[in-house]
């Protein structure tokens, strides 16, 4: 247990050091430390990770059993497994090193590549296009998905699709998802307030909390929402609800009010009320 031995002697180093030589640097590992502990637990909790670390703690216990007891047999081979845990562990936390590696590139520390938002000016009338696009669909039950770029690049989507590269209208929003034309299927991707593809294949999320008895298009909303900071809009096929989606999260039963606010803070880079109220509900769930 080569790797767990050094990080239990540089914790204990770290606390003698503060005790019998106090110095600021101590206190400033033990705060980045806790602040790393902190940010890894807010990672994985309520995940699929939480149990890896969970068996991660129970292998842990036995091995020091095992070697308190003696059986040396089954010490060795335990040491084995846990001598390889760095590489072990990158490979079962993947998907979370991979979120906490955009969120770290994503962090307001970092500015904004330009044309991150578009011009104020055009703001109203793009905002005003979709929202009419979206209640429209929704009142006549077309099922449509719309994904907003923002900092994370989503290149690797567009090229999955159709290259629209067009101005913003409702329009042609509405034609391109009406039932049974080529592009229906699949998201829309707008950057920086023009409609870069249309019928775009997005991955689904693998979150096993989400209802079963939301459809692709809002499992695919979720699942780009989880790897970048887009923010996806969905019409349902159904019920002809509207949802957005954040952070991994699904909002349902948008109304014009807080779709306006929301598609104005994107646009403008502005907070607004409604965009802030953008957060998960309970209710029925929807396809």
């Amino acid at each position: 247990m080569t790797w767990i031995s050094s990080v239990a002697n540089a914790v204990k180093t770290l606390f003698a050091n503060l005790f019998q030589q106090p110095d600021w640097r101590n206190f400033l590992d033990i705060i980045i430390t806790a602040v790393i502990i902190y940010a890894l637990i807010r990672l994985i909790i309520r995940t699929r990770s939480s149990a890896v670390i969970k068996g991660v703690a129970v292998l842990l216990l036995f091995a020091w059993l095992t070697n308190l007891l003696q059986l040396n047999v089954v010490s060795w081979m335990l040491q084995q497994v846990l001598n390889t845990g760095v590489v072990v562990l990158v490979i079962l936390f993947q998907p979370e090193l991979r979120k906490a590696l955009e969120q770290l590139g994503r962090s307001s520390i970092i500015p904004p590549a330009p044309g991150t938002h578009t011009s104020r000016a055009n703001t109203p009338q793009i905002v005003s296009e979709i929202v009419s696009a979206m209640t429209n669909m929704a009142k006549k039950r077309i099922g449509a998905l719309i994904v907003i770029e923002r900092k994370t690049g989503l290149r690797e989507f567009a090229d999955t699709g159709t290259m629209i590269n067009a101005d913003i209208t409702a329009p042609l929003i509405e034609n391109i998802f009406e039932p049974n034309t080529p592009l229906h299927d699949g998201a829309m991707i707008i950057r920086e307030g023009r409609i870069l593809a249309a019928a775009c294949i997005l991955q689904l999320s693998n979150d096993p909390d989400i209802s079963r008895e939301l459809g692709t298009r809002h499992r695919a909303a979720i699942g780009i929402t989880e790897t970048s900071d887009a923010v996806a809009l969905v019409v349902s096929e159904e019920t002809g609800v509207i949802s957005a989606a954040r952070d991994g999260r699904l909002n349902r039963y948008i109304d014009q009010k807080t779709l306006n606010g929301i598609l104005t803070e994107l646009f403008e880079g502005k907070p607004s009320h409604s965009a802030r109220a953008l957060k998960p509900v309970g209710g029925e769930a929807d396809k």
